[in-house]
């Protein structure tokens, strides 16, 4: 008779309702529009600073254009959305 580990269990993203889902989506759309600079809080990764320069609807990734490179972020991983200082 072998002895059961316990399942390592994955960290869990934090769950968000419907508001704050949208509230987060209605503001990564003004940021593309406008062609403002955002910083992104991203679920466990570092902060993300740039220009949205796509909102991919099929691979539901945002697109950030940082000084060096595009950083893809997917949707579902971004907890925050602040305006960059100017």
């Amino acid at each position: 008779m072998g002895v059961k580990m316990p399942k390592k269990s994955k960290p869990q993203r934090p769950s968000r309702d419907e508001f704050e889902i949208e509230e987060l989506g209605n503001s990564l759309v003004e940021a593309y529009e406008e062609k403002n600079e955002v910083i992104l809080t991203v679920w466990q990764k570092e902060l993300v600073q740039g220009k949205i320069v796509k909102l991919d609807g099929q691979t539901k990734m945002v697109h950030i254009q940082s000084e060096t490179e595009t950083i893809k972020v997917k949707f579902i991983d971004i907890l925050k959305v602040e305006s960059a200082p100017q």
